[in-house]
C-alpha cells in the first residue's frame, strides 16, 4: 500500500502543529524528519528536542531520517524523544549492522538510506535487519531539489531483491516527489512517499496531501491492473 510521508523540512514552523494536523487530515500516515548536521550534508536542522516537541502535537510515526555522522551516539536521544522509525545513511557508518542493531535495541524500527551515487547491492547482506530502505532522489541537504531520473532504475532493483529474497521491508523515496514525478514513483515500486514542498510549499498541506496521495494511489491501482493483465507500463 502506498503511503504518504509529509517532510516538516518544508513546513512553516511558527505553525508545527497545525501543519502537521492539517497533512495527516490530508492522509498522511507518518511525519518525515529530516535531522542534519552541518558535515555529512552542508545544512543544519533540527534534532531531538524537536522530535521530543513533535511527539507532543501528534500521534503519527516519526520517521527520523539522520542525515549526520555518527549516527550511533544519537541513537538513545531519538529513542527518548520518541522517534519511531530511524534511518540512517549507508556513507556514514562504517559499522553498519551495528548501528542497525542499536536502533533496534532501543525499540524503533531501522532504516538505511542511500545517496543517489551509492549501488543498492552493497546493502544486501542487512536487508533481513531493516523496516524500510530509503532511496535519496536528490543529493540530501536541502528541500526543493529536482527529481533524479535514474533513482527509480534503484528503486525497481531494489524491490527485484526483496522479491528473490522473500523479505518485506518497505521502499521509500526522498526527493523531487511531487505531482509529475509521483506517478513514475509508485510504478517503479516504492511505497513510502517523502514530500515537503509537494505538501507544505503553497501554505495548503490538507488540499495539497490529499491530491499528493489520491494520484498516487491511482498509479498503485494502474500498476496492480497492469501486472494482473501482463502489460508493462511505460516509466521514464
Amino acid at each position: 500500500m502506498v503511503e504518504l510521508l509529509p517532510s516538516i523540512l518544508s513546513a512553516d514552523f511558527a505553525h508545527l502543529a497545525d501543519q502537521i494536523a492539517a497533512a495527516q487530515r490530508g492522509g498522511g500516515s507518518a511525519i518525515h524528519v529530516d535531522v542534519m548536521d552541518g558535515h555529512f550534508v552542508p545544512n543544519m536542522t533540527i534534532g531531538p528536542p524537536v522530535v521530543a516537541s513533535l511527539r507532543k502535537v501528534t500521534g503519527l510515526p516519526l520517521d527520523c531520517h539522520l542525515m549526520i555522522d555518527n549516527p550511533n551516539d544519537y541513537i538513545a536521544a531519538f529513542a527518548e524523544a520518541g522517534a519511531n522509525w530511524v534511518s540512517v545513511h549507508y556513507e556514514a557508518c562504517p559499522h553498519l549492522h551495528r548501528t542497525l542493531e542499536m536502533i533496534i535495541h532501543h525499540g524503533m524500527k531501522p532504516g538505511v538510506v542511500l545517496n543517489p551515487a551509492t549501488r543498492v547491492d552493497l546493502i544486501v547482506e542487512i536487508l533481513p535487519m531493516v523496516h524500510h530502505v530509503l532511496i535519496m532522489s536528490v543529493n540530501p541537504g536541502w528541500g526543493g531539489q529536482e527529481f533524479i531520473p535514474f533513482s527509480l532504475d534503484k528503486v525497481r532493483q531494489l524491490k527485484e531483491m526483496r522479491r528473490a529474497l522473500g523479505l518485506k521491508f518497505k521502499i521509500e523515496i526522498d526527493g523531487g516527489v511531487a505531482h509529475d514525478t509521483v506517478a513514475a514513483i509508485v510504478k517503479a515500486g516504492a511505497e513510502l512517499l517523502v514530500a515537503g514542498n509537494a505538501v507544505f510549499g503553497a501554505g495548503q498541506p490538507e488540499r495539497d496531501a490529499r491530491a499528493l496521495l489520491d494520484a498516487a494511489r491511482k498509479a498503485a491501482g494502474e500498476r496492480a491492473a497492469s501486472k494482473r493483465t501482463g502489460g508493462k507500463s511505460k516509466i521514464h
